[in-house]
Parts: structure tokens; C-alpha cells; sequence
């Protein structure tokens, strides 16, 4: 791939399933290998696995430049690499775990003498940015040097990857192994987590009253008024630690939620309208057709997993 070209993974990582072929037969793992699991559908909204992999890395492999639509956090197990973003160059080694950001663009490259392996999960939802500001990481701290519990870190990786599939229920057990592994990235925070101030707290409000309340007609303003402070404040403090403002969330939770209900319920489409939200079927069709590209009836006929 050519430095001057961004990369752009707008999905998670390539394989869409497990792959037999690609799990490195036992006593082989000196040759270079890539376990990558993609999960297809993402019912849950709070937290959720998108990919959840490990790889042996050949001298000198190399992703990116590119950009991630969600978190991405990697340990470290063996052997050296560089991490870069924007125009920050980390030397890592084993041990070492490292975190991109969404539509932060990076790249990392193995060692030539000594390629690092390593373990990685990517991750979304309401609770995410939250949590992750418990933790040690945030965008001008990405990485983590030697963490005590290291090697913890990694069994919860490997309990996701061992977890992994695309049913609701296989997607309950990889969510629940995920907020383990971010306890403890949680207890492990240097940071005084009794300080979190006001700002974080206006953000954590607004995002429960929406997901308590989105299949109501509620907009930022009753957001904005239910946590007390004004439409243009809360647009700031949100859009700072979420990335999104209110009405982006807002609009994304619920066509979530459509999305749920299209696959996995047989409600007419305007009564999915109604239930997330939406008084006019018109204008859900057309919030729903700008999210996510298609209509809500092209989005149902599609197979599950497109």
C-alpha cells in the first residue's frame, strides 16, 4: 500500500467467520499466521465486539494507513513493532498495548528482525468512550507500557475469541467477556477515578434518557432540558467525548434499533417506525435510507450478515 493513500476500514477486520484454515495447526505457530473473526450483526447497543482476532506477523507487515469506524485495543505478545498516528511514532515491544481511536488515521508495522505477534479486539456502543475514560487511554495517551496485568488482558482477548460467533446469545457472552477485560483496564487506571467532572457526567445523563426514551418523540432540546443544561452546551460536551453530536446519536440509536427489529421481528415497517421513534413513516424512511445507504424494506430482504 502506497504512504500517500489512506486506507479506509470502514468494516471490521477481513474474515467474516471463523475460518479453520486460518487457526494455526499446534506446533506450527512459528510460522506467521492471522486469526481474524468479523461479527455480522451487533445487537447490542451499549458495548459490542465488531472483530476479535490474533496474528504472528512476517518482517516488516504493515497496516495502513488507514481509519477505523471503532475502538481498536492490541497486546502485545511476542517480538517488537512501531505504532503511528498522525504524526506520533511509538517503538513497541512485547507487553505493550496500544489503542486506536475511531477515525483516528494509524498504521503499525512489525520489526524486520523481530516481528511482533499480537492479540487484538474491536469494539463499539453507548458505553464504550465512557468506560475508556476510566482508563489510562485517552487520544493523547495510546499506549500502555508493560501493564502489570498483561498477560490477564490477554486470557480475557482469548475468552472473546473463544466466544465468538453471530447468534444474540454468543454476542451476550463476547460483550460480557469485554467489560471484564475493561475492568480491568479500569482498575489498572493510574487516573482519580472519584474526579470525573461535571462534563462527564452531562454525557453519561443524556445518553440514558436517550436510550430510555428514544422510542419516544424526543428531541435534543428534551435531551438538553432533562440534564439541565442548554442545547449548546450539551452539543459541545457530547460531541467532545462522543464524537457525535446529540442528534447524530440520537438519529444512530434508533435506526439501530430499526435495523434490530427489521431482521429479527415481523412488524410492518411503519410500525417499526412508530416503535423507535419515528411518527412520520416518510421521514423514518429517509433517516433510515441516509444511515445506512439502503430502505427499510431493501435492508429486510437482504440476507442476514450483507
Amino acid at each position: 500500500m502506497k504512504e500517500d493513500h489512506l486506507q479506509r476500514d470502514l468494516s471490521p477486520e477481513e474474515s467474516p467467520e471463523r475460518n479453520p484454515a486460518a487457526v494455526p495447526v499446534e506446533g506450527t505457530e512459528s510460522d506467521p499466521f492471522k486469526l481474524s473473526n468479523k461479527v455480522q450483526e451487533k445487537p447490542m447497543m451499549s458495548l459490542a465486539v465488531y472483530n476479535v482476532g490474533r496474528q504472528k506477523c512476517t518482517p516488516g507487515y504493515r497496516w495502513g494507513p488507514g481509519i477505523r469506524d471503532h475502538y481498536l485495543i492490541h497486546y502485545i505478545s511476542a517480538g517488537s513493532g512501531t505504532y503511528t498516528v498522525q504524526d506520533r511514532t511509538f517503538q513497541l515491544k512485547e507487553g505493550d498495548v496500544f489503542l486506536i481511536y475511531p477515525g483516528m488515521a494509524a498504521s503499525y508495522q512489525a520489526d524486520m528482525r523481530r516481528p511482533w505477534s499480537y492479540e487484538w479486539v474491536g469494539f463499539a456502543g453507548t458505553d464504550a468512550r465512557t468506560i475508556l475514560d476510566m482508563t489510562d487511554f485517552s487520544p493523547d495517551s495510546l499506549v500502555l507500557t508493560a501493564p502489570s496485568y498483561g498477560r490477564e488482558l490477554q486470557r480475557h482477548l482469548r475468552r472473546i475469541n473463544q466466544a465468538f460467533g453471530n447468534t444474540f446469545r454468543e454476542s451476550i457472552s463476547m460483550t460480557g467477556e469485554l467489560y471484564s477485560l475493561l475492568a480491568l483496564l479500569v482498575d489498572g487506571s493510574s487516573r482519580d477515578r472519584t474526579v470525573r467532572g461535571r462534563d462527564t457526567e452531562t454525557v453519561r445523563s443524556a445518553v440514558q434518557f436517550i436510550e430510555q426514551r428514544y422510542s419516544y418523540a424526543i428531541s435534543v432540546e428534551d435531551v438538553a432540558d432533562y440534564v439541565g443544561v442548554s442545547r449548546s452546551t450539551l452539543f459541545r460536551v457530547f460531541t467532545r467525548q462522543m464524537g457525535v453530536s446529540p442528534k447524530e446519536y440520537l438519529d444512530n440509536y434508533r435506526i439501530d434499533k430499526a435495523r434490530f427489529l427489521l431482521r429479527h421481528s415481523e412488524l410492518t415497517i411503519g410500525a417499526i417506525a412508530v416503535s423507535v421513534g419515528y411518527d412520520n413513516g416518510l421521514y423514518f424512511s429517509k433517516a433510515f435510507k441516509k444511515i445506512t445507504g439502503r430502505t427499510p424494506t431493501s435492508y429486510r430482504q437482504e440476507p442476514s450478515g450483507i
